[in-house]
């Protein structure tokens, strides 16, 4: 993976060890910021941020407080929950792009940071397909599926899932396809 040097991630994590373990992973492919705690990311925090890392249990601010301020702000970074915490059905209404559990491999990192850069330059419904589709999985994966959260959540992804299919129907091959890396002319 090459990455985007010109992108900037953020990596928050109350472990200092593990953000700098972060930094040196994500560092050859891209401008990395890292905070220790949730007032930290907050500083950090600015236009530029392109994607956040972050963890969901610290002593100072939860990351679902961080993550609420930082929607609040109005940034548009791809935002990751990065975390222990297995996931339940309290990550919903969450206004996160996509969840995993630690630990987390260097490529997986890598991984995860290029699918938020890629997603980035999607449309706002298609990011919010994926983002409900990110919840899916975490829910099924923690077997935490039978509520009627998971449900809700379900609906509103074939709903939106119907909207993005609609919206690609009315382009054309051509328009849809123009470029796509790896095609053989």
């Amino acid at each position: 993976m090459s990455g985007d040097p010109d992108a900037t991630v953020l990596a928050v994590d109350d472990e200092p060890d593990l953000a700098e373990l972060y930094r040196v992973y994500l560092d050859p492919a891209y401008d990395v910021r890292i905070a220790t705690g949730g007032e930290g990311a907050l500083d950090a925090m600015d236009e530029s941020v392109d994607v956040v890392l972050l963890d969901r249990r610290m002593p100072d601010m939860s990351g679902h407080e961080v993550l609420e301020e930082i929607r609040g702000e109005g940034y548009d970074a791809r935002v990751a929950m990065l975390t222990a915490v297995e996931p339940d059905v309290d990550i919903v209404e969450m206004p996160f792009d996509d969840y995993k559990t630690k630990p987390v491999t260097k490529e997986d990192l890598l991984t995860l940071v290029e699918v938020l850069l890629h997603r980035a330059a999607f449309d706002e419904r298609s990011q919010e397909f994926f983002a409900l589709a990110s919840k899916k999985a975490a829910l099924e994966a923690a077997g935490t599926t039978g509520s009627e959260e998971y449900e809700e959540l379900v609906e509103r992804m074939e709903s939106v899932r119907l909207e993005v299919d609609d919206t690609l129907d009315h382009l054309s091959a051509r328009d849809a396809f123009v470029e796509v890396p790896g095609e053989v002319p």
